[in-house]
């Protein structure tokens, strides 16, 4: 059964989707991009952004039965593939090993004009007895 997650601690959807749907043991987050849920500001440089993101994300996680520990996929947009470095060394705060599947693409334009965008699949462990 699909059930959709909206947090009132991150950004509202700007579109016609959800922050994230849950379906059994697997949640799906849409691309999170870097819009502070409580200014509507946008940080200025990558190093920021990221952090805004993450943060995003983890607030859209509470609530639900899923944590950073749960993401088994990531896929990170960046509009210049020369913030690599920076954007990696700020996802590696917010992850532990074993670290999820991560796809980087460069794209050409991002919502907002922002730098960075990340949408990420998580899926519930299971404890077996």
């Amino acid at each position: 059964m699909k059930k959709v997650i909206n947090s009132e601690n991150a950004p509202k959807a700007i579109g016609p989707y959800s922050q994230a749907v849950s379906v059994g043991e697997m949640l799906f987050l849409s691309g999170q991009i870097p819009i502070d849920p409580v200014s509507n500001s946008i940080p200025s440089d990558i190093e920021s952004q990221t952090v805004c993101v993450l943060e995003n994300i983890k607030a859209i996680l509470k609530g639900t039965k899923f944590t950073l520990d749960d993401i088994v996929k990531t896929t990170v947009f960046l509009t210049d593939l020369s913030n690599f470095s920076v954007m990696n060394e700020i996802y590696a705060k917010f992850f532990c090993a074993p670290f999820p599947a991560r796809s980087t693409v460069e794209v050409s334009a991002l919502p907002r004009g922002v730098l960075v965008e990340i949408e990420c699949i998580a899926v519930r462990k299971i404890i077996r007895r």
